[in-house]
């Protein structure tokens, strides 16, 4: 008999990505296709979400012609948080899909930050998914609208054929009240369109088997299921491992994210620090809810890729030496202004002065994105975090064992490398998790 496997699709940034693993959690397969990037105006950013499903569509068929899809027990999704369109009653768009970066809708922010209670700060920003829908309400074609959804709301449903239905992570940005558990009364004084809004279940609940439509064009089995996901950051932290209070995660990709696991939810909108539930994997419920608390620097890879290509980092990381500090007093922008651990919108890069050795630059740099790295961790502690035990390393920066060392001097606790960062690896984990939970 064809083992079980359990499938995560990742709709990323820059790509869609694909992992089927096995009962024990080993991937056995993945594939992975870009997309292509959004079009930008200005605060206005869109893309066609028909580009997601056909990525999606691409991936799965490369991916079925490597396994059986008759041994997919279960999928699960994630996506980028915050990125949200409108559709009508048949699920179809009614407009580009808003993405997660878009700030078109600052005066709605404004309102919102005016009746927001204190601690909802993931809805306050201009590219939270609730001012989004503020906006999305003042357009012609809201008469048409059945369903707010999420971006990996809408590919769970192109897939289960269930629209309405998304996850706490994702809604969390949209208003969602995930103490509670419900949509909060004070969404009415924003005039919110409730009948809009989707069902909320956990990330990992059972939602729907894939339609019959889905069944038979990819071959799967007929009893497959489809399981709510979650966004593409905190899958991406379900993947390394990570699951005490305590345990942090670190991902250098472009900008330097920091996510610790704390038994308490802790936000300071000032500093862009807010807390959403941490997804359950055990087999079977867990009665304590634990919180998964971050901040994000505006620091991070993007300011060594305006240097270095990805090859010559590559090729001088032999050469760095973290027993001797450079010295060097760098605060690493790509441009001016930073929100995490400091706030402070007009600060200013600063790099200089530069010495001549390239290896040495790049060492100075690494060194700071360390020093913002411990800050940021006490500013989380200093918001009623814990303090962090260990710490995973995710993205770009994980394989580079000189910038660890420096990370573990500095902040005198273990650094480690994740055995697994893929988000749609973590996606498959809440696959298996759903599954599991219907047996």
């Amino acid at each position: 008999m064809n083992a079980a496997l359990f499938l995560g699709l990742d709709i990323g940034t820059s790509g869609c990505r694909v992992i089927a693993i096995d009962a024990s959690g080993t991937p056995v397969a993945q594939h992975g296709v870009s997309l292509p990037a959004p079009i930008q105006r200005d605060k206005t950013i869109e893309q066609d979400a028909e580009i997601w499903w056909q990525a999606v569509v691409q991936v799965l068929t490369r991916l079925f012609a490597k396994i059986d899809p008759g041994q997919i027990k279960a999928i699960s999704s994630d996506a980028t948080s915050g990125t949200v369109l409108l559709c009508d009653c048949d699920g179809q768009p009614l407009h580009p899909a808003l993405m997660y970066n878009d700030t078109r809708a600052f005066a709605e922010a404004a309102r919102i930050r005016k009746i927001a209670p204190h601690g909802a700060a993931a809805v306050t920003s201009a590219s939270s998914g609730l001012a989004k829908l503020l906006w999305l309400q003042k357009q012609n074609f809201s008469h048409q609208a059945r369903y707010f959804l999420h971006q990996a709301d809408w590919i769970a449903a192109k897939l289960s054929d269930r629209f309405g239905f998304s996850d706490v992570n994702n809604s969390l940005k949209s208003g969602y009240d995930v103490q509670n558990q419900c949509w909060p009364d004070w969404l009415d004084a924003l005039k919110v369109k409730r009948d809009w809004l989707p069902r909320v279940s956990p990330p990992g609940s059972p939602l729907a088997p894939v339609s019959a439509d889905m069944t038979q064009y990819f071959g799967l089995n007929k009893d497959c299921l489809m399981v709510t996901g979650t966004t593409d950051s905190t899958a991406a932290f379900l993947a390394t491992g990570a699951r005490q209070p305590g345990d942090a995660v670190t991902t250098l990709g472009s900008t330097l994210v920091l996510k610790i696991i704390s038994q308490q939810p802790v936000a300071v909108a000032e500093y862009g620090i807010y807390s959403q539930p941490l997804p359950d994997l055990s087999p079977s419920p867990n009665s304590e809810l634990r919180w998964l608390c971050g901040g994000a620097s505006n620091s991070g890879g993007a300011v060594l890729r305006q240097y270095f290509s990805d090859a010559q980092m590559a090729d001088m990381q032999a050469r760095l030496d973290p027993d001797r500090p450079t010295g060097l007093d760098y605060y690493p922008l790509p441009r001016r202004g930073e929100r995490f651990p400091i706030n402070d919108p007009d600060l200013a890069p600063r790099l200089t002065p530069r010495p001549e050795d390239d290896v040495q630059f790049f060492q100075g740099v690494l060194e700071a994105l360390a020093r913002i790295e411990k800050t940021g961790y006490d500013r989380l502690q200093q918001a009623g975090a814990p303090k962090p035990t260990c710490v995973h390393t995710s993205g770009g920066g994980s394989q580079n064992s000189a910038w660890r060392k420096i990370r573990e001097q500095l902040m005198q606790i273990p650094v480690l490398t994740a055995t697994q960062t893929e988000a749609a690896y973590g996606a498959a984990l809440l696959a298996k998790r759903g599954w599991h939970n219907t047996q």
